[in-house]
């Protein structure tokens, strides 16, 4: 496939994601929510009962249609590849504390965008902070950060976390007495299960066709001056804004956003976070499912540390809400940071002074 056509495909599966995220929020997801990596998983977490936050508990289709979305391509495509063992403890605190930036922001960078396309200027923000981590995750990446290699996993390995999310959809349609449910808040307002699942196998299908990840998207832009990845974030947009427009879903300001808030600094520090992170990981959320849906077990594990850091977040008050960030949340996004530049630091400098050694 050459460049103008695989650009192509990525505009148009960006455009299509843009239209189901419009379309979702029109169909009872909260507003700006149409897809959100980060709230989706802290809902399933409450929904299984891990943190006890009674507004955002529901087991979200979409997650586990995009597990399953990308699986199933992945497998018609001969692309799905079982691997894994690639420093998996760092990898689940690294998604512990991208969590924690999430909440503190109130979104991954995939609602960042749809904020953005609803007129919530605070993502502005966040986006400057989203980007700063970044550009701080590939000074690291220039001189030699890495994770160490992956090997090959049995067949076993690589469909755990997707069986896992057939079981979850069976409580969900189920609604067994021990599975969680939001009667008000965020978490009450979802669209039928059917057709939240379609949307999540369809988004899951196209990321995993087209390599979405947003976090790639600057890092190739920054390093290779590749803009292919971005191309299809700024179509989502474009794609979403349109939608709101049309539906008079499109509120300009600071103010009175749909599920945030408008701490400036807090906004910015926790997509800073976010954004090193997931520059750390090798990619956003949205690219972590769509590679534990193709057999990666190294995402998989960063699902696992995204969906504790979910729990922890709402069991020690570390998430923000409409009201802005807490004292707690605070303190745990600047100990996040210093962990992440311990964690790069560690990967990046050690390994040279190991490699000098052994020249020598």
């Amino acid at each position: 496939m050459n460049f103008k056509a695989e650009r192509m495909n990525i505009a148009i599966a960006g455009g299509i994601i843009g239209i189901i995220s419009v379309a979702l929020v029109l169909m009872g997801n909260p507003a700006n929510m149409g897809f959100c990596l980060a709230c989706f998983i802290r809902d399933t977490a409450g929904g299984l009962g891990l943190h006890r936050a009674e507004a955002v508990q529901y087991i979200r289709p979409e997650i586990i249609g995009l597990i399953l979305g990308a699986m199933g391509l992945s497998m018609a495509r001969g692309e799905f590849s079982p691997r894994g063992g690639s420093s998996p403890v760092t990898r689940f605190f690294l998604g512990f504390f991208v969590m924690i930036g999430c909440l503190m922001f109130l979104g991954c960078p995939f609602r960042m965008v749809l904020r953005l396309a609803g007129g919530d200027l605070n993502a502005v923000v966040g986006l400057v902070g989203f980007v700063a981590g970044i550009v701080v995750g590939v000074f690291f990446l220039k001189r030699g950060y890495s994770l160490r290699r992956t090997y090959k996993q049995g067949q076993g390995e690589g469909i755990l976390l997707p069986l896992i999310q057939i079981a979850l959809l069976i409580l969900v349609v189920a609604a067994p007495a021990f599975i969680f449910f939001t009667a008000e808040g965020p978490g009450a307002k979802h669209a039928a299960i059917i057709v939240s699942l379609a949307g999540g196998l369809i988004v899951g299908a196209l990321a995993q066709y087209t390599r979405l990840c947003m976090v790639g998207g600057f890092r190739d832009m920054i390093l290779f001056r590749e803009p292919k990845l971005l191309i299809g974030f700024c179509m989502i947009f474009v794609a979403a804004l349109i939608g709101n427009l049309v539906l008079g879903k499109f509120n300009l300001g600071f103010t009175e956003q749909p599920v945030a808030h408008n701490d400036a600094l807090w906004n910015f520090l926790g997509m800073l976070l976010a954004g090193f992170g997931c520059c750390l990981l090798g990619g956003c959320p949205l690219r972590q499912m769509v590679m534990a849906g193709e057999g990666n077990t190294d995402s998989a594990i960063t699902y696992l540390g995204l969906l504790v850091g979910a729990a922890f977040c709402h069991n020690f008050g570390l998430a923000a809400s409409g009201k802005g960030p807490t004292p707690n949340g605070k303190v745990a996004v600047i100990i996040g940071l210093v962990v992440l530049f311990i964690i790069a630091a560690v990967n990046t400098f050690s390994k040279k002074e190991s490699a000098g050694t052994e020249r020598s």
